[in-house]
């Protein structure tokens, strides 16, 4: 436990701050701040300075401290955090996880993983943490040397609005120094706690914290300031690359993208396209190798089916359309029965089942019958097309309409008294179809 006199005037400069962080993301009174406590310097220092801005913001304030069991001084971190959080009159969480120590992405990424998953359970408008602008370079430096794009080297952001049902977080130190939030510390007399791990110079960050960032400082100073600053501008850069997309994904027709205006745009176009649509999907966006191969095979073969695996999404292209779904989350919608609707769900899309004269299925076919139901294919089936035409199988069906084997088992198919009517893609049964002047109905199948 670190503690200091307060010997000096406290800075003003990290209260206003943190104020000004307050006022950008539009914190309102009555709204619950959480801040994600350690117990180490920053978060210590934030607390403080929440609680001297509670009563003028009108906010609630909370704290959490997550208690990863891999110090031997873990138990008394936790309750140093407790008492401190008991003294300024602030709510306190406290999270114990389990965290792999042969974690294969590293103790650092699993403990990362399961502190931001506890924290998802506080109760709060926005989580707040401690970063600072020294943490904001390392990040630079440390995604830049994994080789991170625009997205990733923006880093951290000091307001970032929640999901749906979800907090927003807040870094309201991110423009201060570390050294500045120490004074601050130190000018109010403050306690914290060391973690013995931040010397560790096995892990990446601490190498970069305590050998390159100080020889970076000597040979360039200011540099930290610099790198900041390079990350807003990565950031930015990235919001212009998301409208972008936005209006690519409106001129290539929204839902389901269409093949030929895709291929129209650049390859970095179609390319940022992907990218951004797959993390709208809350996946993580693939290697940019991937994505070029997917690219240069859809510009090599601009009619032929496609399915093309990029990570978590995949790629599908078929008969002029395109679009992006989870890998391995493909399920076989369940069988809805028609009651004469004017559309049926049919998994992330419709069937619609629209009015007409002469075509599509018979409409006193329809409404004679004991059952019409709309489901996925099932053992033997198969269909008619014409009138003296022999019944064929689903499969050869599928093989003469060009249907890639990937998409026959989320085929939408018309089951009327136990035979089939219709089959998404594939058409209409001869003994159902529609009379020239007779009342029907034409399925539409809508991705």
């Amino acid at each position: 436990m670190a503690a200091t006199r307060n010997r000096t005037p406290p800075d003003p400069a990290a209260e206003e701050a943190v104020a000004a962080v307050l006022a950008t993301a539009g914190v309102a009174p009555g709204e619950t701040v959480c801040v994600a406590l350690s117990g180490g310097v920053d978060s210590t220092v934030l607390l403080h300075i929440l609680v001297r801005l509670r009563e003028r913001g009108g906010f609630t304030l909370a704290a959490a401290h997550v208690h990863h069991g891999l110090s031997p001084n873990a138990d008394a971190w936790l309750e140093a955090c407790r008492a401190c959080c008991d003294a300024l009159g602030v709510d306190f969480h406290a999270f114990r996880v389990h965290v792999r120590r042969d974690d294969p992405a590293g103790p650092e990424a699993a403990a990362r993983a399961a502190r931001h998953a506890a924290l998802a359970g506080v109760p709060c408008a926005w989580l707040a943490f401690g970063h600072h602008q020294d943490d904001q370079a390392e990040t630079l430096m440390f995604r830049l040397l994994r080789g991170a794009g625009v997205r990733g080297a923006g880093a951290m952001a000091a307001v970032e609005p929640g999901a749906p049902g979800a907090p927003g977080r807040l870094r309201p130190l991110l423009g201060l120094r570390r050294a500045q939030i120490v004074a601050w510390a130190r000018a109010h007399g403050l306690a914290w706690v060391e973690d013995e791990s931040n010397s560790d110079q096995r892990y990446t960050r601490n190498l970069l914290r305590h050998r390159v960032m100080p020889v970076l400082e000597e040979a360039f100073p200011g540099a930290v300031a610099v790198l900041a600053r390079a990350s807003a501008q990565f950031r930015e850069a990235d919001a212009l690359l998301g409208d972008l997309a936005r209006l690519d994904e409106a001129a290539c027709g929204d839902a389901t993208l269409e093949r030929a205006k895709l291929l129209l745009l650049s390859d970095e176009r179609v390319r940022n396209l992907l990218r951004w649509r797959i993390r709208a999907m809350g996946l993580e966006a693939p290697a940019r190798a991937r994505l070029v191969e997917a690219v240069r095979q859809l510009r090599e073969a601009p009619e032929q089916a496609l399915r093309l695996p990029l990570g978590a999404a995949v790629c599908c292209a078929y008969r002029g359309r395109l679009w992006l779904e989870p890998e391995g989350a493909v399920a076989v919608p369940g069988a809805t029965v028609w009651h004469g609707e004017a559309e049926l769900p049919w998994g992330a899309g419709t069937v619609v089942l629209a009015t007409a004269v002469g075509a599509g299925l018979s409409r006193a076919a329809l409404e004679r019958a004991q059952e019409v139901v709309l489901g996925p294919r099932w053992a033997g089936l198969a269909l008619r097309e014409g009138v003296g035409r022999p019944r064929r199988s689903f499969k050869n069906l599928c093989q003469e309409a060009g249907i890639p084997s990937w998409l026959r088992d989320g085929l939408p198919v018309l089951k009327v008294d136990g035979a089939a009517a219709w089959i998404g893609e594939v058409g209409v049964a001869a003994e159902f179809r529609c009379a020239p002047g007779e009342p029907g109905v034409v399925p539409v199948w809508r991705r």
